[in-house]
Parts: C-alpha cells; sequence; structure tokens
C-alpha cells in the first residue's frame, strides 16, 4: 500500500499538481479543490509553513554600499553623454539587508524546490508585461506566514467541506490558512 494518494496522475503530473495547488494555497491563502487532493497539498504546505516557523529568526542584518541609479522627479534614470555614450548615473547608497544563516538558506532553497515562481500582476494591467513583479515565496512566507503561527504545533490548514461537485459528483473543499 501506497503511502501517499496517486490521484489518478503519473508521477510528474502529480508533482506539477501539487506544487502548483500548493504555491496558489500560499499565494492566495485558500483554494477551492477536492477532498483527495486537499489532504496531500496538506500535508506538503504544512511542513513548508513549519520550516518557516522554525526558520523565521535565523538571519544576520549586514550593512552593505550598493550603486543605485540616480532618478529624476519623474522616476526615469538620469543619464549624462559620456565619451559619445549616453551612461546611467549610479549613486552610492548604504543599505541593510537580511542575509541567510546557513539552516536558512537550506531552508529556503528546499521550499523553492517544492514553489513555483509567481508574478503579480495590476488588474489594471492584465495581460500585459508592464509594471509586473516577480513575487519571493520564500519571503512572504519567512516574513508573512511564519509570524502568524509561532505559537501554533502544526496544524495551519483547515478543510471545510463544500459539497459535490456538479460534473462528477467529486466532494469540493475550500482549503485554507487558518
Amino acid at each position: 500500500m501506497a503511502g501517499y494518494r496517486k490521484l489518478g496522475r503519473t508521477s510528474s503530473q502529480r508533482k506539477a499538481l501539487i506544487r502548483s495547488q500548493v504555491t496558489a494555497l500560499l499565494y492566495h491563502g485558500k483554494i477551492r479543490t477536492t477532498e483527495t487532493r486537499a489532504k496531500e497539498i496538506r500535508k506538503v504546505a504544512e511542513g513548508l509553513i513549519a520550516m518557516a516557523v522554525r526558520e523565521k529568526d535565523n538571519f544576520d542584518t549586514v550593512k552593505v554600499m550598493a550603486k543605485v541609479p540616480r532618478k529624476d522627479k519623474d522616476g526615469k534614470r538620469v543619464k549624462e553623454v559620456v565619451d559619445g555614450k549616453k551612461v546611467t548615473v549610479f549613486d552610492e547608497v548604504e543599505k541593510e539587508i537580511k542575509k541567510d544563516r546557513p539552516s536558512r538558506l537550506h531552508a529556503r532553497r528546499q521550499m523553492l524546490k517544492v514553489l513555483y515562481p509567481v508574478v503579480d500582476v495590476p488588474k489594471e494591467a492584465a495581460g500585459r508585461k508592464k509594471n509586473t513583479k516577480k513575487v519571493d515565496m520564500p519571503a512572504k512566507l519567512f516574513d508573512e506566514i511564519a509570524p502568524k503561527y509561532t505559537s501554533r504545533n502544526g496544524g495551519y490548514t483547515r478543510i471545510i467541506k463544500i459539497g459535490p461537485r456538479k460534473g462528477d459528483a467529486a466532494m469540493e473543499v475550500l482549503l485554507e490558512l487558518v
């Protein structure tokens, strides 16, 4: 007997399905799916959240000097002509960054193995590449989701039954973060 549900798919399809559903759950906070899928997704999602809770404060803050492009009042980069070429003007700025300790870095890489990259598209520019930005899902796990669950020992998700689906009568559920 298998230790997991096959979901009627090949292993590559099953892994892709679980990865996409877990990414959607952590990005949106809740998803609607069938009961058997939800039980499989729950295992993976709770493991990721537990890892994030364990490693959320495991970093050092470091001050670094960074080159930042100078911008004008419209937010565009300032250019100047050097040797007949237009070149962007840079300023040196001191920034504070979070530097992961080895165990947190390992946790981040384990999360990236499971989570798909997410691109946030604003509603007014739907279908366009302009103003889209990549969402750092491990950072969201560490900074937004993990602090909510520090006092909890597991049980980060909830399954609420909705009812049978109209097409095939499969039990539909709402899987959400508690």
